[in-house]
């Protein structure tokens, strides 16, 4: 097929061994071989190979061995006969020729570091060969400019000596210089002409050329190894450049190859979208703004003054900077109260609290979870110095210091111990100008008075083109929410799947898209091509240290170090430890930075254009992303683009899996799924797992009895006290809940965890995702605090300390457990497998957890849409009263100053786009 089209395209079809021809008005041949010295051995066979070749070979035969004769060694040479010549010492760029005829390949699959350190060296040559080009090039330049000068010099002075010789001479040489230049310059052209796109090289035996652009041409190893999904007939047709999903480096590192945004937004849909986005927003502006006009006037009380009269200092506030309340690690957003002594900041709300006497926040986490070795992780027995078993201890050390406001309602400055002076009284500072948030308030107001109100009305139903799109995903009895939206991709810029996505997403139901990646190029998101583009884009100092990753150990929940060549391999064909066991890995913080767009460009245009529901999830251009509002110098919270590269088996392990474990994101977010690989266990393997599994068991029975004796002794302690206080005091009563009691039922409760393996999912499944509804965040927590010992953490070690269930990320429901809570409380969450290219949309407020089936590749954004708004502050509120070293205490979303922006910012473009429809 190639070479039909090729003849079609005006190239000549040869196989190695023969020079190439070009063909009347071809610019490139199809094959391009070295050049060869020519002789006359060479011309007198040229006729018998000929007749010997074979017309259709494909893609590249064999090299024949060399049939002429050995010329005889001259006088000059004869004390080399019987030693040969002395080898050439290769350089480490050319190391992989040296063993190609030294190492088989299996030895070369063997070499851990191979792959990884050719790829580096020939990064660093490429990089090396561009500086050395560049300095060459410039200084050819100068050096022709002098030589120009020189000849100009010379000649005027010939003239004027002996006119006809000098000019003469220079004539000649000028002429024999040009034509030099010309000759050199076509072989350049022509050399270029024949670089494979891809790694840039001119001596590859066969290239395949683009009949499409004419001037790009992939070389068949480049092909094979990155871009094997496509066939070299349809390279030929259309090469990867003009598909838009190249993959070399230069095409890695270019951004705006691709347009990002799939849908075109008219102004008046502009004007919809903006107006929807104010009206939802316009509640949490005036609340926020009653917030801060009480407490104005508590300061004009305390001052003696009308609210008016009070003026508040403006504190200086870098846009790059965030200011955060020293108490409860809340961004402080405007007004707050700031000490004149020491720079201790407060929020409003713990200055509310204060005044109230309930401040919370104080307490701090006291714990540390025990390694009791590696034999205790899987089944065995603990190290003898290490306590299994201790007696419940209170992990929370709440604060005895006191904090109340004065009489007036001023407050001072906390004390020492809370990392305030004690001192001073807190003066009310600004960031905004004074006036700011009020006149905005006012405007918004005004603009939605004007503006027509077009936003659709919610209905309760879906109408039949949106029921057709629902899938099945719970069986909760009386529950009309067991369905989910799965919208066809294709049909995702269509106005009526917009309304269904707003209806669902209302509702805080999660919604699937299947096959997103359609929407895009198809640029591969191999892991070795993204590791290949970021080592690439960072210097060399720093790409040394990208040799070297850092993952999470799924079994012993602890970061490793591990060598990025072992983990990619490990990702593909899997890793054990050396009882079979499998073992899991997930990437830790890669790429290692939070500027995904910086260190993979490409990927991050391609990402975005597979976005299905841009105005809601585009962290660009986003209409109805609250996020993309803040105007530029302004710091950002860090909402993505991210990776998230992890191990996976389909068999249920029972502990190790490759999980997210369950959690609750602050804001929205987009997940889509976009490699696998999948990794079968051998029956070796299996067998292993069976005998590991019947131990983990044994250990959980052994728990248990430990923890039974345990009640037990505790219970004969209680009812020996209990005796002791009737006989004190005959007339007291037993409290109906007493914590001891509860505590001795949750440990006879806890039962042996069983290991189920799950349904066998479509072998195009990858994830596997449970997705709770929010009203069933407080059942999920009773039920996980109940059973908090059947769970497994940090070391392997049953889950002894639970601040908040969900917020901890410390626990991941199996499929027994799920049987367990549908069984005592009722809850059921929407359980799916995500499929290759599917994205998942999860409201704010959603708790989820994620078990990997195959080794998976996922990429996920945040964005923050008008719905969620409320459970966003909800969950900052939930986060600010955690423990003040909490994994999830910062607020890092900054909601509230989120707001302000996104109304300030749809306020302008509102106006603007009402003035150009003549509507203002």
């Amino acid at each position: 097929m190639a070479a039909m089209i090729a003849k079609q395209e005006g190239f000549n079809w040869y196989p190695s061994g023969k020079k190439p021809r070009m063909q009347e008005g071809s610019s490139v041949s199809w094959l391009t071989t070295k050049k060869r010295a020519k002789n006359v051995q060479y011309e007198n066979k040229k006729e018998a190979l000929e007749e010997e070749e074979n017309d259709n070979v494909w893609p590249c035969p064999k090299r024949r061995k060399n049939t002429f004769k050995k010329r005889k060694v001259t006088q000059e040479l004869d004390f080399l006969k019987g030693k040969g010549f002395p080898r050439k010492r290769r350089s480490a760029f050319n190391k992989k020729s040296c063993l190609k005829d030294e190492v088989s390949q299996d030895d070369l699959d063997d070499s851990e570091d191979y792959r990884e350190e050719m790829v580096l060296i020939k990064m660093r040559e490429h990089k090396r060969n561009r500086n050395i080009i560049s300095k060459v090039a410039k200084r050819n330049t100068i050096a022709r400019e002098k030589h120009n000068d020189s000849v100009e010099c010379l000649s005027t002075s010939s003239l004027s000596l002996s006119p006809g010789s000098s000019v003469s001479v220079l004539k000649s040489d000028d002429d024999s210089n040009n034509k030099s230049a010309t000759r050199n310059t076509k072989q350049a052209k022509r050399k270029e002409n024949l670089k494979c796109h891809q790694c840039m090289k001119d001596d590859r035996i066969i290239v395949v050329p683009c009949t499409m652009c004419k001037s790009k041409m992939y070389c068949i190893q480049c092909i094979k190894q990155w871009y094997p999904q496509i066939p070299e007939e349809d390279i030929a047709k259309q090469c990867p450049f003009c598909r838009r999903n190249c993959n070399c480096n230069m095409c890695l590192h270019s951004s705006g190859l691709i347009k990002t945004s799939a849908r075109e937004i008219t102004d008046d849909k502009k004007v919809h979208h903006l107006n929807y986005l104010i009206k939802s927003l316009l509640p949490f502006l005036k609340e926020f703004h009653d917030l801060q006009t009480e407490e104005k006037n508590i300061e004009a009380s305390i001052q003696g003054k009308l609210p008016f009269e009070v003026i508040i200092p403006e504190t200086l506030c870098y846009n790059d900077e965030r200011v955060y309340c020293n108490h409860c690690a809340t961004s402080i957003v405007d007004l707050h109260r700031s000490c004149p002594k020491c720079s201790f900041e407060l929020c409003l709300s713990c200055c509310q609290e204060i005044r109230k006497g309930s401040l919370s926040g104080c307490a701090e986490v006291k714990f540390q979870y025990v390694d009791r070795g590696c034999n205790y992780i899987h089944g065995g027995d603990p190290l003898p110095e290490s306590h299994l078993f201790q007696p419940p201890k209170d992990h929370i050390k709440p604060s005895s210091v006191q904090w109340s406001a004065n009489i007036d309602g001023s407050i001072t400055c906390a004390p020492k111990e809370m990392g305030g002076c004690g001192d001073s009284v807190l003066e009310l500072k600004r960031i905004f100008p004074g006036q700011w948030i009020s006149n905005l308030e006012a405007k918004a107001e005004d603009l939605l008075t004007i503006c027509e109100t077009s936003q659709m009305v919610l209905k309760n139903n879906c109408t039949k083109e949106g029921e057709e799109n629902l899938q099945k995903l719970a069986s909760r009895e009386g529950s009309d929410d067991n369905c989910l939206c799965y919208p066809a991709s294709k049909s995702i810029l269509k106005d009526k799947e917009l309304f269904h996505f707003q209806k669902h997403w209302t509702k805080g139901e999660p919604v699937i898209v299947p096959n997103a990646l359609e929407n895009a190029t198809g640029l591969s998101w191999e892991p070795m091509v993204m590791w290949r583009a970021l080592c690439d884009n960072v210097d060399t100092a720093a790409s040394t240290k990208m040799s070297e990753v850092k993952a999470i150990d799924c079994l012993a929940n602890c970061e490793v170090e591990i060598n990025t060549h072992q983990f990619f391999k490990g990702y593909i064909q899997g890793r054990r430890y050396e009882n079979f066991w499998p073992e899991m890995l997930k990437l830790k913080d890669w790429p290692p930075s939070d500027k995904f767009e910086d260190f993979l460009p490409r990927h991050c245009d391609e990402f975005i254009c597979a976005l299905p529901f841009q105005e809601y999830c585009d962290p660009r251009a986003g209409i109805l992303n609250l996020a993309v509002k803040i105007p530029p110098g302004v710091l950002k919270p860090d909402l993505g683009p991210k990776t998230y590269i992890a191990y996976g088996v389909a068999e249920e392990l029972g502990r190790g899996d490759s999980v997210t474990k369950l959690h609750c994101d602050m804001s929205d977010a987009v997940n889509i799924l976009t490699h696998t690989a999948e990794v079968v266990l051998t029956e070796e393997q299996f067998s292993a797992i069976e005998n590991l599994k019947r131990k983990h068991r044994a250990q959980d029975e052994n728990e248990r009895q430990e923890r039974e004796k345990l009640y037990h002794s505790l219970k004969k302690l209680e009812d020996s006290n209990y005796h002791k206080e009737m006989n004190r005091d005959p007339d007291k009563h037993p409290t109906e809940v007493n914590e001891l009691e509860t505590f001795s039922d949750k440990l006879v409760g806890a039962a042996v965890p069983g290991i189920f393996t799950e349904t066998k999912m479509e072998e195009t499944g990858g994830a596997l995702w449970d997705i709770f509804r929010r009203e069933d965040v407080p059942k999920l927590d009773a039920y996980l605090r109940n059973h908090s010992t059947e769970f497994r953490h940090t070391y392997c070690s049953p889950v002894e300390q639970v601040i908040h269930p969900i917020h901890d990320q410390s626990f991941y429901l199996n499929s027994e457990h799920k049987k367990k809570l549908k069984e005592e409380f009722g809850v059921e969450p929407w359980t799916f497998v995500q499929k290759l290219g599917e994205a998942v949309f999860i409201p704010a407020g959603c708790p989820h957890q994620v078990r990997n089936l195959k080794s998976c590749t996922k990429v996920a954004v945040d964005f923050v849409s008008p719905e969620n708004i409320k459970e966003c502050l909800r969950l900052t509120e939930e986060f600010r009263r955690l423990p003040k070293d909490h994994k999830c205490k910062a607020d890092k979303l900054e909601i509230k100053k989120m707001i302000l922006y996104a109304v300030d910012q749809a306020t302008q473009d509102l106006e603007t786009f009402l003035k150009e429809l003549n509507r203002l």
